[in-house]
Parts: C-alpha cells; structure tokens; sequence
C-alpha cells in the first residue's frame, strides 16, 4: 500500500538532487570560462592564427607578415 509520507520522501530526495545537479554544472561552468579567460597563450594563438589566415589569403604581403608575427610572438 502506497503511504503518503513515501511519496514526499521521493519527491523531497528529487528536489535536492536535481538543485545539487544545478548548481554543480553552474560553478563547473563559471570555473572553465575563468581558466580559459586567464590563459594568455589561447588569446596569442588566436591572433596568429587569425594572421595567418590573412596571409594565406593574400590580403596582407610577405614582410607584413613576418612584422606582424614578430610583434605577437614577443608581446
């Protein structure tokens, strides 16, 4: 026979479980964004490549190039 203090427990154990999933994912998500936020290299990667990008498709020349690339890698 089916008790209504069962059901409560069930639902109440339902409740926390699926908040405590919440919150984990929450902070799991703030945590990757800082980590990638706080990498200076993964900024620096981005732009060589965005430069080299130009360079591939001729918008920028040779020395432009070489010049741009200097500045990055010693920024």
């Amino acid at each position: 026979m089916w008790h209504a203090g069962n059901h409560y427990w069930g639902m109440h154990l339902f409740w926390w479980l699926f908040w405590i999933i919440i919150c984990a994912a929450f902070i799991s998500f703030i945590f990757t964004s800082d980590r990638e936020s706080e990498n200076p290299r993964s900024g620096k990667n981005k732009a060589l490549d965005i430069l080299q990008q130009k360079y591939a498709s001729g918008e920028i020349t040779t020395e432009e190039y070489r010049e741009r690339k200097k500045i990055l890698e010693e920024g």
